[in-house]
């Protein structure tokens, strides 16, 4: 298996595990706060990261790294998890899957920013694509304008795109990618534990099952165990082709959000994830140049 190949599979597991990310936010909202559910994840996550990290006895991370590793959980530990949460207090978790459908359309136009990566016009034009069937759809659901739901979802996106891109470039620049967000936890503890001791329910028993389930899946596996192969997967494949891989997470999420949350899924969405699997296939097969760091 060639180096592209292998980067593409180990994002494609790490799609899997986050296009469960919305669907049991979805749950985990109806009975906890976003403030709660922001910090608490970050904080559980948090606390097995640096067991993790102790248990195998990882160096600290240099000044220089950690202050990259700050800004990340800015953006993966504050920014993504907090905007979602907003906006599946307004919009189904299946709406909010194909409007994250922007996501690899930013993270590679970060990754020309700041990753030294350069797409070809083959690989623009099928990203391109892939946004403005997201941008139409978004569009049309709202009646055309973009609600305040709309409004988090984009926030949201821009924060994760940042913060994939600079995971990607610390993967490459030598730590693993279990390493990058196991660091980036521990680093935002100091202030995840307080916010989450804070804002958690003042009784814990009395909130419903689901949602302690939902918060669970969020915390566990889309703030943590998600990262390890994503991360390495960047590494691996490049950060703007593997980003492309995230558009399978628009299908995949409204696949789990009509079982879990039992959503009915119109006709349209389903188009469009459709149309944006193909589009993947094809930005794919473009060719990207990496600047030697």
């Amino acid at each position: 298996m060639s180096r592209e190949s292998l980067g593409l599979l180990l994002g494609f597991v790490g799609v899997c595990i986050f296009a469960g990310t919305l669907p049991f936010t979805h749950i985990a909202v109806e009975h906890l706060s976003p403030l709660f559910i922001t910090a608490g994840r970050a904080a559980l996550a948090g606390l097995l990261a640096l067991t993790t990290l102790l248990l195998l006895g990882k160096p600290w991370p240099s000044r220089r790294q950690a202050s990259t590793l700050a800004l990340v959980a800015v953006c993966l530990v504050a920014g993504f998890p907090g905007f979602t949460a907003l906006a599946m207090q307004t919009v189904p978790a299946s709406h909010g899957g194909v409007v994250l459908g922007i996501l690899p359309l930013a993270t590679s136009a970060i990754s020309t920013l700041i990753a030294g990566e350069r797409p070809s016009p083959a690989f623009w034009l099928a990203a391109l694509a892939g946004a403005a069937l997201v941008v139409g759809f978004t569009l049309h659901e709202g009646g055309g304008s973009l609600g305040q739901g709309d409004v988090f979802l984009l926030g949201a996106a821009l924060s994760s795109a940042l913060g994939y891109v600079l995971s990607g470039k610390l993967a490459r620049a030598g730590l693993a990618g279990w390493e990058v967000i196991s660091w980036v936890l521990v680093v935002a503890l100091p202030v995840t534990i307080p916010l989450a001791l804070w804002s958690m329910p003042a009784e814990p028993g009395a909130v419903h099952a689901w949602s302690w389930i939902g918060f669970a899946y969020v915390a566990l596996m889309s703030q943590y165990l998600g990262f390890f192969a994503w991360n390495a997967g960047l590494a691996i494949g490049g950060i703007a082709h593997v980003s492309q891989v995230q558009l399978l997470q628009t299908f995949v999420t409204l696949l789990i959000a009509s079982i879990l949350n039992r959503e009915d899924i119109a006709l349209s969405a389903w188009f469009v994830a459709g149309a944006v699997v193909v589009l993947v296939v094809l930005s794919g097969r473009a060719k990207v140049r990496r600047e030697k760091s």
